[in-house]
Order: structure tokens, then C-alpha cells, then sequence
């Protein structure tokens, strides 16, 4: 079952994603986007949810390659001791997850309880969010509930070196065995996840709008529309 868990189906996943997002441009590069749902209804629930997602998650995801991808030595190399490690972790990570779970909830409520925008959503919208909520929950859990009261597992030692040995084909499906459950359900989740990625609106992470940066401004006018109608009648 080791095997199974944290070898063989992290490498499903991971395959999922990758042949999935090559079938899914070449197949739908209309459906390609966020399908955003502003100019149904915008309000504050759409503002402050959709800040509050977007930030926390880019916190999380550069805090998992720090905490994961970076191995612990090279901390050590640079002079951030233990202390200094978990202090970010906690309270950086901590804000983060927050900050992800609020505005989670705030998309979530929106989408369920305004009817013009539930209308107009797919069940696929509603249950990504569920489900990164999932995923982050059980991350958000593992880091204040374990980490910040002084557990003596240390993922940077254990899940750091697997997910490592994933990515570079060297898999060591022990040092998941020894993890704590609240680790693995958040592993699991997240692979998962990874897996139903390129089927959802997920995939819009890819499309950086970079070209933003440097385009000319689009200039919008209100137009008049009385002399709109006098011209049309002249």
C-alpha cells in the first residue's frame, strides 16, 4: 500500500497533469480562462475573496518550495538556523493559509448563495474550490496544529527528500510510511488535485497575461446617446 500511495500514484498524477494539459489546449483553447464571473455580479464578496485567495496562495505555494524543493541544508549553508526556519513557517505560512481559507470561503459563499453567478457556474467550479480548500485546510491544520506546538517531526527531513526522490525517479516511499496522517491526507489531496488540474478552470495559472505590462491603455468613452439617436434619424 506504501508503494501504491507515494510511488506509484504520485506518478499517475503527475501524468494526468501533464498529458491532460497538452489534450486540454489542443482540444478547448476557448475554455482556456477563468470564465470570470465579474461582469455578472460584481461585489465585495467577489473583492476581497478573490484578493485574499489569490495572494495567499502565491504565499503558500513559494512557502511549500522553500519548505520542501530547498533542502534543509542549504539553510544551514546561508546561517538560518531552526528557530529562524519554523518562526517564517509558522507565522508567514500561517498568514498565508488564512488569508487562502478566507478568501476560499468568501468565493465559495458567493458562488453558492448569489443565483446570477451560480447560474452561470459549472458544478466542476464549485467542487475546485471544495476541494483546494481541501487541500489547503489540512495544510493550514498540519502547520499551526503540529508544527507550531513543538512536534518533533521535521517534513524537511522526511517528506522533502520523497518528494524529491518523485522528481528526480530515486522514489522512497519510506520516509512517507513514518509521516504523520495529517501529512499524507494532505499529500494524497494535493496529488489529487494535481490530477483533476487540467479538467477544471485551474489550468487559466498557465496564461499569464505578462503582455499587460507593456500594452497601450484602451481608452473606453461614454456615449451619447441622445445624439447618437438624433444622428441615426438625420
Amino acid at each position: 500500500m506504501d508503494v501504491f500511495l507515494w510511488v506509484i500514484f504520485p506518478y499517475l498524477a503527475l501524468t494526468v497533469f501533464v498529458l491532460g494539459h497538452i489534450y486540454r489546449y489542443n482540444t478547448d483553447q476557448f475554455g482556456w480562462s477563468a470564465k470570470s464571473s465579474e461582469f455578472i455580479q460584481k461585489d465585495s464578496l467577489l473583492k476581497w475573496g478573490s484578493i485574499l485567495f489569490h495572494y495567499g496562495i502565491v504565499f503558500v505555494f513559494f512557502g511549500h518550495v522553500a519548505g520542501v524543493l530547498i533542502p534543509k541544508g542549504f539553510y544551514d549553508t546561508i546561517g538560518i538556523n531552526e528557530h529562524m526556519y519554523h518562526f517564517g513557517a509558522v507565522w508567514i505560512g500561517g498568514l498565508a493559509g488564512v488569508a487562502t481559507v478566507i478568501g476560499g470561503l468568501l468565493l465559495t459563499v458567493r458562488r453558492v448563495t448569489n443565483k446570477r453567478v451560480s447560474k452561470n457556474s459549472a458544478k466542476r467550479d464549485l467542487i475546485t474550490l471544495l476541494w483546494i480548500g481541501v487541500v489547503v485546510v489540512l495544510g493550514f491544520t498540519n502547520t499551526i496544529g503540529y508544527t507550531a506546538t513543538g512536534g518533533d517531526f521535521d517534513y524537511r527531513t522526511t517528506i522533502g527528500p520523497w518528494f524529491r526522490g518523485i522528481l528526480t525517479f530515486r522514489p522512497m516511499p519510506d520516509l512517507m510510511a513514518i509521516s504523520p496522517i495529517g501529512f499524507k491526507l494532505h499529500i494524497f489531496t494535493g496529488f489529487l488535485l494535481f490530477a483533476l488540474w487540467p479538467f477544471t478552470r485551474l489550468v487559466h495559472v498557465w496564461s499569464l497575461p505578462l503582455e499587460y505590462l507593456t500594452r497601450k491603455y484602451v481608452v473606453y468613452r461614454k456615449m451619447n446617446t441622445r445624439k447618437a439617436v438624433r444622428g441615426a434619424e438625420e
